[in-house]
């Protein structure tokens, strides 16, 4: 564990800062990828806006039940810290050893991979489909090629800029959040103001891309909406350097939450209204194609340079949040002791933030579509065992109850537990191996911490 003596995190971030990083964890690749994968799996453009609708609502559910977690653990970790408590160290170690893969390495390199594709209106070699080496592997796949240098490139930027402390990497990141939400806002405006589309878009039904029986389909659909909604419980990351954690954590997370569902959903209507079908199933840049119909091939130029630009806000959000959660593991000696290391004068995770770029770069060569669905089984997995904890934890005489959870509850926690058991058995029947792949990352994160056990006996 790290001495008494060694450099702390400080408190140093208000409500602002923290919802900023709500924000911008959670706007980037999920909304600006999804939905031309979504309209080509599910074909009604009805459905497309209702499971958007469900993944409001769902991460809605989950915010208030981690803001009441968060205020009774106000520490640095969240998911590590809540399932350590409730369920003991092994599945705590768990949780940080699958967040270090699932939670942030992969969800920085699809981010990154995303501001790739977006920079590829102006470059096709920077497109994933323009990679120069592929190797397949049933469903999984390898490449590599200009979008994987493009977005290495941007990991390392980050990673570098993130060392060098976080008052300072707060101002880029709470002026990149500002710049992803006026383009949003700007994007969605203009849209439905002056842009050419066809409100019948709504109501045209394309011939889907997947076999998958719809009832199923919209279950495996959900991994992605989860994977565009997830980011909710960014600020239980960097609880120890929040000002008044007790009140800026619930706030910061309720604001940032409910702010993200109404842009999203709004941006979807714009996509369905600019966009027919048949056209937007399967693009990846569906913000670039969408201006391009909006706007035409100048204007929508900007936008897909802006669009990139998010993306870099959510890179860093990432960047700036996964290496806090190692840090808080390693002090309590349930990670590498590396981890816990802080640099004298920068203040920050150096080693934490070195290793997890490292990762996150590599994970670049993954498919993009098998990225995304493994990092929605993962996080539902762990999230929803965190909001599970509730039903026992509110049982202690000193456990503070948030109105918000405490209104018809049960209703609130069920209302993210119940979906997330759906979307665990579905993966396990209809995404094969990406539930191997979990299942791989789960048991090598218990044999590590078994190990460590063992080795720390003898």
């Amino acid at each position: 564990m790290a001495s008494s003596s060694s450099p702390t995190l400080l408190r140093r971030l208000g409500l602002f800062s923290a919802t900023a990083l709500v924000i911008s964890n959670m706007v980037g690749t999920g909304i600006f990828t999804s939905t031309g994968f979504l309209a080509g799996d599910l074909g009604d453009p009805s459905y497309v806006l209702v499971i958007w609708l469900i993944g409001a609502l769902v991460a809605l559910a989950g915010a208030f039940s981690y803001s009441e977690l968060g205020i009774n653990f106000p520490a640095s970790g969240g998911e590590y810290v809540y399932l350590t408590r409730a369920y003991g160290p092994t599945l705590g170690f768990m949780s940080g050893w699958v967040s270090f893969f699932a939670g942030f390495s992969a969800p920085i390199a699809t981010a990154a991979l995303a501001f790739s594709n977006y920079l590829g209106y102006f470059s096709p070699a920077l497109r994933q489909e323009n990679v120069w080496y592929r190797w397949n592997f049933g469903e999984m796949g390898l490449q590599f090629g200009g979008a994987q240098v493009t977005a290495a490139l941007l990991v390392l930027g980050f990673t570098v800029l993130n060392l060098l402390g976080v008052e300072f990497i707060a101002r880029i990141q709470n002026a990149l959040t500002s710049i992803k939400v006026l383009v949003m806002v700007a994007f969605i405006g203009l849209g439905l103001s002056i842009g050419h589309g066809n409100w019948a878009h709504l109501s045209q039904v394309t011939e889907r891309t997947s076999s998958t029986p719809i009832p199923a389909q919209f279950a495996i659909s959900l991994f992605w909406i989860y994977v565009g909604y997830s980011g909710w419980n960014a600020a239980t990351y960097i609880a120890e350097e929040l000002k008044r954690p007790e009140r800026t954590l619930p706030l910061a997370l309720a604001l940032g939450t409910g702010l993200v569902a109404v842009l999203y959903l709004l941006f979807n209507v714009v996509c369905i209204y600019a966009t027919p079908r048949s056209e937007m199933k399967g693009v990846l840049a569906v913000g670039s194609l969408t201006a391009k119909a909006l706007f035409g091939p100048e204007i929508a130029g900007v936008f897909s340079l802006l669009l990139a630009v998010s993306l870099m806000s959510t890179v860093n959000a990432m960047v700036t949040i996964g290496p806090r959660l190692y840090y808080a593991m390693a002090k309590n000696g349930a990670f590498l002791p590396v981890a816990a290391k802080i640099h004298p004068e920068w203040r920050t995770p150096v080693p934490a933030i070195l290793c997890q770029g490292a990762c996150a770069m590599l994970m670049t060569m993954v498919n993009f579509g098998n990225l995304m669905t493994y990092i929605g089984y993962l996080l539902n997995l762990f999230a929803m065992l965190a909001v599970a904890s509730l039903f026992w934890l509110r049982r202690r005489q000193d456990w503070q109850k948030l109105p918000v959870v405490s209104f018809a509850y049960p209703l609130i926690p069920l209302l993210f537990v119940v979906p997330g058991v759906w979307l665990v058995i579905a993966g396990l029947r209809f995404a094969p191996m990406i539930s191997l792949a979990a299942a791989v990352t789960l048991i090598s994160g218990a044999l590590v911490y078994r190990l460590r056990l063992a080795g720390k006996a003898s």
